[in-house]
């Protein structure tokens, strides 16, 4: 019985997400023009046409909705005794846990909001690189300091997981903003990662040793049904962009998802298991790392925008921005999937999941550094 409420809960969740997402997007995708929220080709662009931006509200109304309607059922509920009485004891203490955490999760949201507003201000005038990024390290500094927390790094010195926790949180808003530059690649590998995580606070490696960790995973299914919301107008050729306001959004609610959530086992007994975040977002990140070191190399701000990143670079080999997106995606779930691994394994086991994440990057870098047309060995005559 706790297994299918379960089940029909998470369900209903995502379908609400997703339901709202669709229909604010659509809205804001009528009326785009009028709010000045318009993506207007350009030298860095790789549209053609004007398309209209915004789309990151309807992402973030989705998620905030959801949490809304949750919100409510779980106060009003337990005031309504012929439907209180009528639940199971399980979900009765479920409700007891997720009203301790509703201080705690409008705390994110109201973080999360207010990066969606300042993405929203750079879609429609553009914002300075060093005001979009202090905003970021003063909203991440505040969930760390304020709501504590931390990554689960077992290392003894609070300053420095404090500061590492800092850090993550802005760089993958910073990622999946970088990766938002072809359709449907930021919004599906944000998917495709946001439910491979959430598949593993779902699943009990110890046979039921350890309870599955409902409120992350939660947090994480709602933002797979806000996105795929969105996906349906961003699907190639787009109607709408998520913009920055989309991308910072997602990029921290991740963050802030893998921070309360821990993937070594409630008593630290899967301690190699604290690098599956890394496995499961190493796409993004090694997105990031290698435009910022490109930029560099050439002697250029790591915050000018160009047409390096990942999904650019697949394309200069011939691949059509449909089969980059689509290598994109397949990267992201390949190692992905190897962090399901982690809990289940020793630290033997661990190092061949790592090993693999770092041959597949390996493996991209050299595809990279191939150019169209270019050929190898020696021709016959």
């Amino acid at each position: 019985m706790t297994v299918s409420w379960l089940v029909v809960g998470m369900i209903a969740s995502v379908l609400t997400a997703a339901g709202i997402s669709w229909s604010v997007v659509g809205v804001v995708c009528r009326f785009a023009d009028r709010l000045g929220l318009v993506d207007r080709p350009g030298v860095r662009k790789v549209h053609t046409r004007p398309v209209p931006l915004g789309g990151g509200l309807g992402i973030w109304a989705g998620v905030v909705g959801t949490l809304g309607m949750g919100t409510l059922l779980v106060v009003l509920l337990p005031a309504i005794p012929a439907v209180w009485e009528r639940l199971p004891g399980s979900i009765h203490a479920y409700m007891g846990g997720m009203r301790d955490k509703i201080p705690e999760v409008w705390g994110l949201v109201l973080g999360g909001t207010a990066l969606m507003l300042v993405g929203l201000a750079d879609d429609r005038r553009g914002l300075p690189w060093w005001v979009r990024l202090g905003i970021e390290f003063a909203v991440a500094a505040g969930c760390v300091y304020w709501q504590g927390l931390h990554l689960t790094a077992f290392i003894d010195l609070p300053w420095l997981t404090s500061l590492l926790s800092v850090v993550w949180i802005v760089a993958l808003i910073n990622s999946f903003n970088m990766l938002d530059n072809m359709d449907a690649l930021s919004g599906g590998v944000a998917v495709i990662c946001a439910a491979m995580l959430a598949g593993m606070l779902l699943m009990e490696p110890d046979g039921g040793a350890s309870q599955p960790q409902l409120f992350v995973a939660a947090m994480l299914l709602i933002l797979v049904g806000a996105v795929l919301g969105f996906l349906k107008h961003n699907w190639p050729p787009a109607k709408i962009f998520m913009g920055d306001a989309g991308s910072y959004f997602i990029g921290f609610w991740i963050a802030v998802a893998t921070l309360l959530a821990t993937y070594t086992g409630y008593r630290g007994e899967h301690p190699h298991a604290v690098v599956a975040p890394l496995v499961v977002l190493a796409i993004p990140l090694y997105d990031m790392v290698s435009v910022i070191l490109i930029r560099l190399s050439e002697g250029r701000s790591p915050f000018e925008a160009d047409k390096r990143h990942f999904s650019h670079r697949l394309v200069d080999l011939g691949m059509t921005k449909e089969q980059a997106v689509m290598t994109v995606c397949l990267a992201t779930a390949a190692c992905s999937l190897g962090a399901w691994m982690l809990p289940r394994t020793d630290w033997i086991g661990a190092g061949f999941v790592v090993a693999q994440t770092v041959l597949v990057l390996c493996v991209i870098r050299v595809l990279e550094s191939v150019r169209r047309g270019q050929g190898g060995g020696d021709e016959q005559p």
